[in-house]
């Protein structure tokens, strides 16, 4: 019930804030979650209002705990002001970033967008980000009560480039994460942006014999904590397939399924709105279908290797258990927060409990991939 009520009223407050420049109201949401976090009075008034925690949904993945299977994806929190309010929210993981080596103010504005009838987001931020180094003075020293993951990204320059170029600044951004000693969970490797200058002019991790080079480099790091590859959902089976071939070759736990849609003639989209529709790519609703695909084709194939976590289109736990039952360990999201309120992850994780039961799981684990053994 209080979920319910909270989802009523957040659907009041979103008539107010849907009137409003879209990125505007996600700074001003950040800076609020940010001076909640800094207090324990905050972080407690916020649990009381949130929170929902069941056994049934804590698993052991890539050999870190997670207390329910729901995180919020890379790209909401791209300046890790967050981390501390995330717990309360309900989230059982969280990614900040996608941070860069260098600072990048972001694409020219609009850089945020709504498609309602979509059940869409419209981004073209570009990895707008303050620079690793920046990243690391707010993160030095903070401890997390849930896993946090750090997503790294090529430097959104006109200076790189070529691929070695954009290696070796990914490269650098990990060795300076590694070096601060920080006390994230995992790392994030994001391969997947298409609104970076010169995306589309050679410089992309696609191709296998550009990702097997970075991955190559990034291996000889030796990175301790797990390494995630958020891949696109842009790319066709076999294409996709290449690029797994390559991955599991590499110290990569997993990866995540996936990037934006950048398809406007992607049925899901209402034709009007994307007819409209600036400059940017497209989360939520069209990028559901092809997730789930991509999911499945990973989880047939490569499950013994890799850890999938799904991302694209979660609104409710019925969209969150369709990823987790073709494969899925673990599900994030965005979009669906902005649409249907913070109580949502809360109210997920509750109806995923209820889900199980109606299917016989004593444990989330045991849905992972179930609709191939059906």
């Amino acid at each position: 019930m209080k979920h319910q009520i909270l989802g009523f009223l957040y659907k009041i407050a979103k008539y107010f804030f849907f009137k409003v420049d879209a990125e505007l109201v996600h700074n001003c949401i950040t800076m609020f979650g940010e001076l909640l976090g800094n207090t324990q009075q905050g972080r407690d008034l916020v649990r009381n209002l949130f929170y929902f925690k069941d056994k049934k949904l804590t698993q052991n993945v890539a050999g870190l705990k997670f207390d329910n299977p729901i995180g919020l994806s890379a790209g909401f929190d791209y300046e890790a002001k967050l981390t501390q309010i995330l717990p309360e929210v309900g989230f059982g993981f969280a990614t900040v970033g996608t941070i860069t080596n260098l600072e990048y103010k972001g694409n020219p504005s609009p850089r945020m967008g709504r498609l309602p009838k979509s059940k869409s987001l419209l981004v073209n931020k570009g990895f707008k980000t303050e620079g690793v180094d920046a990243i690391i003075e707010r993160l030095q020293g903070l401890s997390f009560e849930i896993p946090i993951g750090i997503s790294v990204g090529r430097s959104n320059s006109s200076t790189l480039k070529t691929v070695d170029q954009s290696i070796e600044d990914i490269a650098l951004s990990f060795e300076k994460l590694k070096k601060a000693n920080l006390k994230n969970a995992y790392w994030e490797l994001n391969i997947s942006c298409p609104n970076l200058i010169h995306g589309g002019k050679g410089i992309t991790f696609y191709p296998p014999r550009n990702l097997e080079k970075l991955l190559t480099h990034i291996d000889k790091l030796k990175l301790k904590k797990p390494l995630l590859i958020k891949m696109p959902i842009t790319e066709e089976n076999k294409s996709f397939t290449k690029m797994l071939d390559v991955i599991i070759k590499h110290r990569v736990s997993g990866v995540i399924i996936g990037n934006l849609q950048k398809d406007r003639k992607n049925p899901a989209f209402d034709k009007f709105e994307i007819k409209n529709a600036g400059k940017g790519n497209f989360s939520g609703a069209p990028c559901f279908k092809r997730s789930n695909e991509l999911i499945a084709l990973t989880y047939k194939s490569y499950s013994k290797r890799l850890t999938i976590i799904g991302c694209g289109g979660v609104f409710n736990a019925y969209d969150a258990y369709e990823k987790i039952k073709l494969g899925a360990s673990l599900v994030m999201m965005i979009t669906g927060i902005v649409y249907e309120g913070p109580q949502l992850i809360g109210q997920i994780n509750r109806d995923l409990v209820e889900l199980l039961k109606r299917d016989g799981y004593d444990s989330i684990s045991r849905a992972v991939g179930a609709t191939h053994s059906l």
